[in-house]
């Protein structure tokens, strides 16, 4: 059996294959460098300090006008949003979900 043997590249093919590897490793170490960009940003998602807002138990009454009734409730992101009928005027409260403070109130009156 015979061994095919590869001719010695040509200084413009050893140029080429050079230029190939260098881009090669370039687009490697971008693309480790962006793995590791997102790995570090989950990471940092997960294990940041301020904790998680089922972590503790907070009791807060917050007080409605007399003949408000609460029409509906919902999540927004990191909010909690109420929505409110006073009277026949529609008022939408946030809070902040995790400490339950006051973030926020739009008001909706019809035109006289």
């Amino acid at each position: 059996m015979t061994d095919t043997v590869a001719p010695e590249p040509t200084p413009e093919q050893a140029a080429l294959i050079a230029r190939v590897r260098r881009m090669m490793l370039i687009a490697g170490l971008t693309s480790a460098l962006a793995v590791a960009v997102v790995l570090t940003a989950v990471g940092y998602r997960l294990y940041r300090s301020e904790g998680s807002p089922t972590s503790s138990t907070t009791d807060i009454t917050e007080t409605l006008p007399k003949g408000a009734r609460i029409v509906g409730t919902a999540v927004a992101g990191e909010r909690l949003v109420l929505t409110l009928d006073i009277g026949g005027v529609t008022e939408i409260r946030t809070f902040d979900a995790r400490t339950l403070k006051p973030a926020g109130k739009l008001r909706f009156v019809n035109e006289p």
